[in-house]
């Protein structure tokens, strides 16, 4: 599943396909490890125990809590017959299951998972024996589970369970759902559509839910003959339904084994554009219908990357088909159901002449996350959701090796490390982070670890690990892995020992202090000169966002140590494993002239601190260039870093900044503006805030004068990234002559004169939008409204929030939860506000609490929460701001949302130290920098 993580604050993106900063409004490119990239709505049910007779009657309720038990092993599946027929008007489902199953000890009674599900009758049929019905269904609302009772003893052996059942297709965008379009004539219409992860297939029918019960599946869905209907594997038969004319019955063929989490179906209207894959899958891209052109460019990704999967796992793809779908009410990015995959529609169509750059490569990104978890995830699964970062991590690291194979242009890897390493180490620091692999009982519990630690940590440490093995031997283990454990479940330690076959070394003992432990370590570095040998003395301890860890006990990991030098900054000229507190290194043939490096490439997951004369002499190489793009942007985040923790003063990282003043790389630029936007953030809270403006008009105005605002011959996908940002960048911060030109551009735009260009229109609208009245507002509105295509919806709702006066704050506050605004994309709405201004900040969070009980309702406690939470609160920097958010909390509690709330409180106490200890200090230093030699 791909999440719509943001680096530090999700989704607030000020252009397509960028989140904000650490309390900040300002917005970087986010590749999100699909991004982006999965999230789902749960409800965390605290009912009591019902008991219902097979007459469905209530018999009386036992309010008890219990520890959560995973389902018995006495009974389990073989094969699902599955046949529903669901309702497009009243929005209820009827269900048909027949199950093969398998009883392996006596028993009288089947326990399985159901939620939100009425059975209406349920038999047991032993092979070759008689019918039994069930005499009782007790439905365990708080575990989502029905106890099916017989009057006498299952045998051991196979049998058939046959159960007849109802339910709703809710509009929580889970389980079986409804998803709301209009149809070209202005009709609102309705599709029914699935999202089971993590624990959802349990709304549709009731099964044997956890991923490590695989059955195979023979799905029949009755729908009206009119419409589309998908599922994971092809149709095999569709024929008149007896009972209605207006019906057909359509069938798919049995799939391969799987867990319940992956099945999927869809029923609606729909165009594709199809293709075959070189190795001969057939390849659709289903679409709105009258947008099939707007899936080619997916379907071009999609059949370059099953071959490069194929190839690169020397595993074949086992279904003879894959459909992507856009679903229009989607709470997560996109989900890698098995041969079904559903998006969001700005995570798929990609319109050839108003998509911006930034969407195709989300577009890409996401495509190569669900494709590569056709294999790892479905073919292989993890055993329990503890496991889940394996699924996550792997999918988040191996959508950038595709992306490089498809795109090389887009030096997609520079920006991984912008995307996901830095959010990862960001979130990581804090004291209320958690390691990357996690117990998960309760199902409730499992929504709290779709987050950057699963997903981009994950990523990462697989990122740091395949460095660390080797491209061969990492493969070699990887098709030894998937081989084995094909159509099974397998755990972290499974895929370790594979990787240590084939490489011989040690991995798990690695691995083990990077997923088994939260945080990382800072790597403090000095060095001493011994005729022509360097000497560097290398010591690790546990980095916290507060500071470092000073106390007993303190953590250590298996650090893998990269260094090179001035003389060759690609060529990594020593490797070591660093597995104690401290080292001594010696470094043969280095020459006092030349500078040393830590980690070239930034791929170790640790941050550095160097010796005064050893950043000193690092300096140099940023601004000559002659350090690589990616360590450029390393050296200055992890200073960046250091400073929040109080390490160094932030100071000394605005005279860093300044060094990049000759900088051209895309990704470079945008970590800088991205941590320029936290700074401006935290400095909005002071009397000052104009000068760090005039700081960063300082800072990008000669790059935008060099890159100008239209695209010239010879360039391509980075400048146009680049130019977005830089452009959106000065616009923001007041720039006279780009809020000018912003201005005259959109009104030709508006006035239909000169369609603005996709790459430029965040950046134009939200520049107007920021030094606006109510008439640009009014203006955008009506944009919004007039807009054929979601991804120019979604870029005119991230931006709204730039408005300035308060009663027009409010007016795109109350926009949000209008009609106009698609459920799942309210949060952004709301975020963007909170994202924009210290006023912003604070009207959202009131309104954030004024609407809570719609909000939570809506989103029904899931991720969605998480999201608007961390958006709306974490650029506070007031002590007393998280008293209040906590205590809202504890009086409105959102359990999903438990860790959240206390990493927000945690950042605002950061930000508020922060600005104590620093606030008088930059303001100094802003000022002198203007001020005339004396």
């Amino acid at each position: 599943m791909l999440l719509l993580l943001g680096r530090r604050v999700p989704l607030s993106f000020a252009h397509r396909l960028t989140s904000c900063c650490p309390s900040s409004s300002e917005s970087r490119p986010v590749l999100l490890s699909s991004v982006l990239i999965k999230l789902r709505a749960r409800t965390r049910v605290t009912h009591s125990t019902v008991f219902v007779s097979a007459a469905g009657q209530n018999t009386g309720t036992m309010p008890e809590r219990r520890p959560f038990v995973r389902l018995p092993t006495d009974v389990y599946p073989v094969n699902y017959g599955l046949c529903l027929k669901p309702d497009l008007i009243d929005f209820t489902f009827e269900g048909k299951l027949e199950a093969l199953v398998e009883v392996t000890q006596a028993t009288n009674q089947i326990v399985m998972n159901c939620a939100d599900i009425d059975i209406i009758t349920a038999s047991f049929a032993p092979q070759g024996g008689e019918e039994i019905n069930a005499t009782g269904f007790n439905y365990q609302n708080e575990d989502e589970k029905v106890t099916l009772s017989f009057p006498s003893a299952l045998q051991k052996g196979s049998g058939t369970l046959k159960i007849d059942f109802v339910g709703e297709l809710n509009d929580k965008m889970k389980g079986f759902y409804r998803s709301k379009y209009t149809t070209s004539a202005g009709e609102v219409r309705y599709a029914a559509v699935t999202q089971f992860e993590a624990t959802d297939a349990r709304r549709a029918f009731p099964c044997w839910d956890e991923p490590a019960i695989k059955a195979t599946f023979d799905i029949s869905l009755i729908v009206p003959k009119d419409r589309v209907a998908l599922s994971n594997m092809n149709v095999i038969d569709r024929k008149p339904y007896p009972e209605d004319e207006n019906l057909v019955e359509v069938k798919f063929a049995t799939t391969p084994i799987m867990s319940t989490y992956l099945v999927a179906f869809v029923i609606g209207e729909y165009d594709y554009v199809e293709s075959q894959s070189s190795d001969g899958i057939t390849v659709r891209v289903y679409t709105p219908v009258g947008k099939a052109e707007q899936g080619k460019f997916a379907l071009e990704v999609a059949t370059k990357t099953l071959p490069f999967y194929k190839d690169y796992f020397s595993v074949p793809y086992p279904l003879p088909k894959i459909d992507l779908i856009a679903i229009a009410d989607f709470a997560a990015g996109a989900m890698e159901n098995w041969g079904l995959v559903t998006y969001r529609e700005t995570a798929l169509l990609i319109d050839p002449k108003n998509s911006c750059s930034s969407s195709r490569q989300w577009v890409a990104l996401v495509v190569g996350h669900e494709l590569a978890h056709q294999w790892f995830g479905n073919l292989v699964t993890m055993e329990w959701w503890t496991h889940l970062w394996l699924n996550e991590g792997f999918a988040s690291w191996i959508e950038y090796l595709c992306v490089d194979h498809c795109f090389p242009e887009y030096d997609i890897w520079t920006q991984f490390v912008s995307a996901d390493y830095t959010r990862a180490l960001d979130l990581d620091a804090l004291d209320s982070s958690h390691p990357i692999e996690v117990n998960v009982g309760h199902p409730s519990e499992v929504d709290e670890i779709f987050d950057a630690i699963s997903y981009s940590k994950g990523a990462s440490v697989i990122r740091m690990l395949h460095n660390y093995i080797g491209d061969e031997d990492f493969r070699k283990g990887m098709n030894a892995y998937l081989l084995k454990f094909q159509h099974k479940n397998a755990s972290t330690e499974d895929l370790w020992d594979c990787l240590q076959q084939a490489s011989g070394k040690p991995i798990a003992a690695v691995m083990g202090s990077w997923t088994k432990q939260m945080g990382f370590p800072i790597i403090v570095v000095d060095q001493e000169q011994q005729g022509d040998d360097r000497i560097l003395k290398i010591s690790q301890k546990k980095f916290c966002a507060s500071g470092p860890h000073n106390g007993e006990d303190c953590p250590s990991w298996m650090v893998p140590i990269s260094i090179c030098t001035s003389e060759d900054p690609k060529y990594t000229k020593l490797k070591v494993l660093l597995d104690r507190p401290e080292t001594t290194i010696t470094l043969n043939s280095v020459g006092p002239d030349q500078w040393v490096k830590i980690n070239p490439g930034t791929v170790g997951f640790y941050r550095i601190q160097y010796s005064s004369t050893m950043l000193e002499s690092l300096l140099p190489g940023v601004r000559d260039l002659s350090l690589q793009p990616v360590d450029r942007l390393g050296l200055q985040n992890d200073l960046f870093s250091l400073s929040r923790a109080g390490m160094i003063s932030t100071v000394d990282v605005l005279k860093l900044m300044e060094a990049f003043v000759n900088e051209p790389n895309y990704t470079v630029w945008s970590d800088l503006s991205c941590n320029l936007g936290v700074l401006s953030s935290l400095l909005s809270h002071t009397d000052f805030h104009e000068e760090i403006q005039e700081f960063i008009r300082d800072l990008f105005t000669p790059i935008g004068l060099e890159l100008g605002w239209d695209s010239k011959p010879g360039e391509g996908h980075l400048d146009a990234l680049l130019r977005g940002l830089v452009l959106g960048k000065l616009g923001k911060a007041g720039h006279k002559p780009t809020l000018e030109e912003a201005r005259r551009r959109f009104r030709d735009h508006v006035d239909g004169k000169q369609v603005l260009p996709a790459d430029l229109r965040s950046p134009v609208y939200l520049t107007v939008l920021k030094h606006g009245d109510s008439a640009t507002l009014d203006t955008m509105l009506k944009l919004h409204k007039q807009a054929d295509m979601q991804e120019e919806k979604n870029r005119i709702e991230r931006v709204l929030g730039a408005i300035s006066a308060p009663d027009l704050i409010q007016k795109v506050l109350t926009f949000a939860l209008s009609e106009e605004v698609r459920p799942q994309d309210t949060v952004s709405v709301i975020g963007g506000v909170a994202g924009s201004s210290k006023q912003g900040r604070k009207a959202a969070w009131k309104f954030v609490k004024d609407n809570w009980e719609e909000l939570y309702n809506r989103y029904q406690g899931g991720f969605l929460i998480s999201r608007l939470i961390k958006l709306t609160v974490d650029g506070f920097a007031i002590d007393k701001m998280a008293a209040e958010v906590k205590s809202f909390f504890e009086s409105h509690p959102a359990p999903a949302a438990e860790r959240m709330v206390q990493q927000c409180c945690e950042n605002i106490l950061l930000n508020a130290t922060w600005l104590k200890r620093d606030a008088d200090d930059i303001h100094q230093y802003l000022l002198q920098r203007k001020a005339p030699p004396v």
